[in-house]
């Protein structure tokens, strides 16, 4: 049988220790943009996303017991017993993980359904360390974690997918600012400020660009990646939608437009249900 409490009890007692450490860092960016003159926050934009993002902590640790039921569920008919004990086998484990991540990101920018829990994370207006944690609330219904069972299928732990995917996770919030350098040669492999800057971007030239999590090399290999193009300033947010810092709007935005165009639509099944698991709508969709 299996046993969700470990991955529950983190959530528990990791989380708020991360947030903590999390609102530091945040505070410490606010800091220095302000001494550099660097008009890189919003205070009403910033509070939204601190709005959002308790929420979702809240959220995600009621629902994880639920979700790691799958998890656990396919972990017990596993396929192969997954030795990992050794470097290697966590490198290697490392590498599929960004591969189902980025086919995961890739998808939710692709697939409606999805796109209405990700598009909260592309609702910010500026890139900081506060847009790394708006995040949405609704990822459980969207069945976002259903990517990551084949993995357990496979053979590969609950836990250490939770792991590997947090790390991934908590590397990807750093990369949220304005502030950070190049990173050098570095970049051909490793998802970069610079990077991650363009893929937040609603500009049409930077649409569906640098999907990966650490790992920018699957963008290479399947061609999504893209440099900032040259004389353009990069413009952030939803295309297309208006601007608001109300946290439920913002949450719940997408799904009450998606939905009531599935109710109002007067064509045939097929159509319908393209709006719920076609690509976003023109106007809609961002990077």
């Amino acid at each position: 049988m299996f046993d969700p409490s470990p991955i529950t009890a983190a959530r528990t007692e990791l989380g708020p220790l991360l947030l903590a450490f999390f609102v530091a860092l945040m505070a410490l960016e606010y800091t220095a943009s302000r001494l550099a003159r660097v008009d890189t926050h919003d205070i009403d934009e910033t509070a939204a996303s601190f709005v959002i993002a308790f929420g979702h902590q809240i959220i995600r640790t009621m629902e994880a017991a639920i979700v790691s039921v799958p998890l656990f569920l396919a972990y017990n008919h596993r396929l192969f017993d997954i030795d990992l004990s050794s470097p290697l086998a966590w490198i290697t484990f490392f590498v599929i993980m960004e591969f189902v991540y980025y086919w995961h990101h890739r998808a939710s920018h692709h697939v409606r359904w999805l796109w209405a829990t990700h598009a909260v994370h592309h609702s910010s207006t500026r890139i900081n360390l506060t847009a790394g944690i708006r995040l949405g609330w609704t990822a459980g219904l969207s069945g976002h974690f259903l990517f990551y069972v084949p993995l357990a299928l496979m053979g590969f732990h609950p836990i250490a997918i939770v792991i590997i995917l947090g790390l991934s996770l908590g590397y990807q919030f750093f990369i949220h600012s304005e502030l950070l350098p190049r990173l050098g040669f570095l970049e051909w492999i490793l998802n970069s400020p610079a990077h991650h800057r363009l893929h937040h971007a609603c500009n049409e030239s930077c649409l569906d660009k640098n999907f990966g999590g650490t790992l920018i090399v699957f963008d290479r290999l399947f061609g999504t990646f893209t440099e900032q193009p040259a004389n353009e300033t990069l413009h952030y947010g939803l295309a297309g939608q208006a601007r608001s810092n109300n946290p439920f709007k913002i949450v719940f935005g997408e799904w009450v437009s998606m939905l009531a165009e599935f109710r109002d639509s007067k064509s045939g099944w097929k159509q319908r249900l393209s709006i719920l698991f076609g690509p976003p709508g023109a106007g809609q969709h961002s990077a």
